[in-house]
């Protein structure tokens, strides 16, 4: 015997309305988010990319001042007021280097050394610690006819180790340059 199919009365139509309903969105939902998250996620990656490859193609220092979190990284506290800021950093697997210069006032120096865990006192006149190889890398040349004192300021792994050197020919605007070296 052949069962006949019969029609379908209008409460089962609808339920299976409201299951193609519920099955189309759940799939909408199952790949259709994802998907879109991915496509966001995708384009965010891509600008900050372009981004940081745009800063890393940049040779030299760069005429402003580097971010807050570089700052707190390699422990460079630029003192308020500072003029004439510029960095360079540079990195790779074995160690990452914060080049920055910048002119301040008499206290905005005395600032910067006490932020820097040290002070003037730690100075040594007539001496720059900037090493030739950092120096060339960022183009500093520290001529004899200038008054130079620096210090090299060494801290516990893996805080950063620095150069301070600074120019002290107009006491009221020393010059400062500062290589934070730090090894991940």
């Amino acid at each position: 015997m052949s069962v006949l199919h019969q029609p379908a009365t209008a409460d089962e139509r609808r339920r299976m309305i409201r299951r193609r309903v519920v099955t189309a969105l759940v799939i909408v939902l199952l790949i259709g988010v994802p998907a879109g998250y991915l496509v966001i996620s995708a384009q965010q990656s891509r600008d900050s990319g372009r981004d940081k490859a745009a800063e890393s193609s940049v040779a030299g220092l760069q005429d402003q001042w580097p971010s807050k979190m570089k700052r707190r990284v390699f422990e460079v506290p630029i003192p308020g007021g500072a003029t004439d800021v510029a960095y360079f950093e540079t990195s790779n697997w074995k160690t990452s280097r914060l080049y920055v210069e910048f002119t301040t006032s008499g206290s905005g120096l005395d600032v910067f050394l006490h932020r820097s865990g040290t002070s003037r006192a730690a100075l040594t006149t007539g001496e720059v610690t900037v090493g030739p190889r950092d120096a060339a890398t960022v183009g500093w040349t520290f001529p004899d006819r200038r008054d130079w004192a620096a210090t090299t300021h060494h801290l516990p792994t893996p805080r950063p180790d620095r150069d301070i050197t600074v120019d002290l020919t107009d006491p009221a605007a020393p010059r400062v340059y500062v290589v934070s070296t730090t090894t991940p």
